[in-house]
């Protein structure tokens, strides 16, 4: 009986102990989250570069041609062949094209950022971060899907992932 109650304590302090790391990571994370959300808001190219992984999301964006193009391609491996050599200057071509604060806008308005509303806190927004499992957080609405993934990188928080598709930005 003492044994399992030690063990219970155990678990339960390790439990506290992660619990109050991912709030630490998350109110870190939202100090740069609110930092990247007045950077949109202002047009603020700098501030907004240092808050987003150019690399990470121009790599998504070759993993999603490359996506397509294997869905569109079926077994054809020279049109396959072709896609992963254009993919990348494709990636690279479309992300400086998109990779912008105006461009971010529209996923600042999904969230209720709008230019005529105060953006909230870093408190406030990283109770809307949620941890990912990974050493990452995610901003998503509710128990809605992700829609902008942040990963630490040295002392801040960058924007590494976008997912349009989740909150539907072409019909905003």
């Amino acid at each position: 009986m003492r044994m399992r109650l030690k063990a219970i304590l155990a678990l339960t302090a390790v439990a506290a102990s992660l619990s109050a790391c991912a709030t630490v990571d998350r109110l870190d994370a939202g100090g740069d989250v609110h930092d990247l959300l007045v950077a949109i808001r202002d047009n603020d190219r700098a501030a907004f570069d240092a808050h987003v992984d150019r690399r990470a999301l121009k790599g998504q964006i070759e993993a999603r041609l490359m996506a397509e193009a294997r869905q569109r391609a079926g077994q054809n491996d020279g049109v396959i062949a072709l896609a992963a050599i254009a993919a990348g200057p494709l990636a690279n071509a479309a992300g400086e094209a998109l990779i912008r604060p105006e461009t971010f806008r529209a996923a600042a308005n999904y969230y209720g950022y709008t230019p005529d509303r105060p953006i909230p806190g870093r408190v406030a927004i990283a109770a809307a971060l949620r941890p990912t499992g990974d050493g990452r957080v995610c901003a998503a609405r509710k128990d809605g899907p992700c829609l902008m993934t942040f990963t630490r990188e040295g002392d801040r928080w960058r924007l590494s992932g976008f997912d349009a598709s989740a909150a539907n930005l072409r019909g905003k």
